[in-house]
């Protein structure tokens, strides 16, 4: 089971980086460097939770996200997807600090067939970086 762990400080409050960790629009495919528009779906989204399938080409999930600003954390778990199993998540925790928020994630994957795995395999190599790029991309660190 592959974890990547990270964090990263931004100057964006709490509320301002969950909004973006949270924004399910258009603007996300621009964010998120993972994330192509044609694959993104909202299947529901209200205060604190949403169901959204994102993804590109070679890899896409659905995904069930919930979050607690008074908590400053996201979860989102994998319900479907083309390489990843249940049990696969990202969690987000946002921590307030005196210039910003330091944001941490955790993210988990579980492989689902043999291109999951293989993937998987390459995470705890090029994860940290590929995962602290995307991050820094979507708080528009970069």
């Amino acid at each position: 089971m592959p974890v990547v762990s990270v964090e990263v400080s931004s100057p964006l409050s709490p509320a301002e980086a969950l909004r973006v960790i949270t924004d399910f629009g258009p603007s996300r495919a621009e964010a998120w460097p993972g994330v192509d528009l044609s694959r993104l779906v909202v299947h529901q989204a209200g205060d604190g939770h949403a169901d959204v399938t994102e993804g590109n080409d070679t890899t896409w999930e659905r995904v069930t996200y919930d979050w607690d600003e008074a908590t400053g954390t996201v979860t989102a778990r994998t319900t479907d997807s083309n390489v990843w199993a249940e049990g696969s998540r990202w969690d987000y925790r946002l921590t307030p600090v005196e210039n910003g928020t330091l944001v941490g994630v955790r993210l988990e994957r579980h492989g689902k067939n043999l291109k999951g795995k293989l993937i998987g395999a390459l995470l705890p190599l090029l994860g940290t970086k590929v995962v602290t790029d995307s991050l820094r991309s979507a708080l528009r660190l970069t």
